[in-house]
């Protein structure tokens, strides 16, 4: 999969191929589903399928206090969209020059003379265009007078609700990491940088890696069972979003004690799937009974690490 940031990058042996353009925050069911028709259309006519996305969402340039966190970063959006077989992804570097662009001029610039795209696959609310002016219906007659096919794929449903990036936003705000889960095409992930904290886990045995520089949704506060992702290979943590009330520290922070690891990782990046709640954060009578919660804690997530390995093999 190529991921291409300057449309003057774009390849002669990707042109005429099928697009489809959005934010695809998070690679939800939703996209995957919209993804299939994609591929059937690059297939048919055995050419590249390619997504147009924005970096950053235009949101965050036209109205940055009403843009809300990310789900993903670029780079995990472009692997999320390689999984599902898409050959590439423009990560157009969102500027004022093309939100200024308006419908009509982002059609023919941009889709029929850069990336000549032969066929569209869309939902039914995609805007395109300066102050989104273009529609389904403009961009429906803009391809039949150019010769593209176009095909609009429903959202799916999940729970008689829509799937959508925004629902799945708000699940992660409440720790519903499962159902988020459910919805995505992988497991809800962060990532962060391993930064020195109290050091206070490491006095009770259970020392965490707190990361910091976090770039999307953070979940709601609590403990959750989650998979660390260190130099490509995986291990299971105990992850911890939020303060520590036990020891008088009020600071939301987000650390993750790693199963059976004892490298440092100082210094490092991590990344970290939510798999599942296990509790919420509390404060304890006293440092022992925290370690005597710690300890089931770690029970409970090897218990969950056992079951996931059973349903996944």
């Amino acid at each position: 999969m190529k991921l291409i940031r300057k449309l003057n990058d774009f390849p002669d042996s990707l042109k005429g191929g099928a697009l489809s353009i959005g934010n695809f925050d998070g690679v939800h069911r939703g996209h995957a589903n919209l993804i299939g028709e994609l591929k059937k259309f690059a297939d048919d006519q055995n050419s590249a399928a390619v997504i147009f996305t924005f970096d950053p969402h235009p949101v965050r340039i036209l109205r940055p206090n009403h843009a809300p966190p990310p789900l993903t970063w670029t780079n995990r959006k472009a692997d999320l969209l390689a999984e599902l077989g898409i050959d590439a992804v423009v990560a157009y570097p969102t500027d004022p020059q093309l939100l200024k662009l308006n419908y009509r001029d982002f059609f023919y610039q941009i889709i029929v003379d850069t990336i000549g795209a032969q066929a569209m696959v869309e939902g039914p609310n995609f805007f395109f265009g300066h102050q989104r002016q273009g529609t389904v219906a403009s961009l429906s007659t803009l391809c039949n007078d150019s010769g593209i096919r176009l095909k609009i794929v429903e959202p799916l449903t999940e729970s008689e609700e829509l799937i959508s990036s925004s629902r799945i936003r708000e699940l992660v705000r409440q720790g519903d990491v499962n159902m988020a889960a459910a919805m995505l095409t992988q497991p809800y992930r962060i990532r962060g940088m391993v930064t020195h904290g109290s050091a206070r886990g490491a006095t009770i045995g259970f020392p965490t890696a707190n990361l910091d520089a976090i770039d999307t949704l953070i979940p709601a506060q609590g403990v959750y069972a989650g998979r660390a992702f260190i130099n490509g290979r995986k291990h299971w943590a105990a992850v911890h979003v939020g303060p520590n009330p036990t020891f008088g520290e009020n600071g939301a922070k987000v650390e993750a004690h790693i199963l059976d690891y004892e490298n440092s990782i100082y210094g490092q990046p991590i990344e970290v799937d939510f798999i599942q709640k296990v509790r919420d954060i509390r404060q304890f009578n006293s440092p022992q009974e925290l370690i005597e919660q710690l300890g089931y804690d770690v029970k409970q997530i090897r218990h969950i690490a056992r079951q996931t390995k059973l349903k996944t093999n």
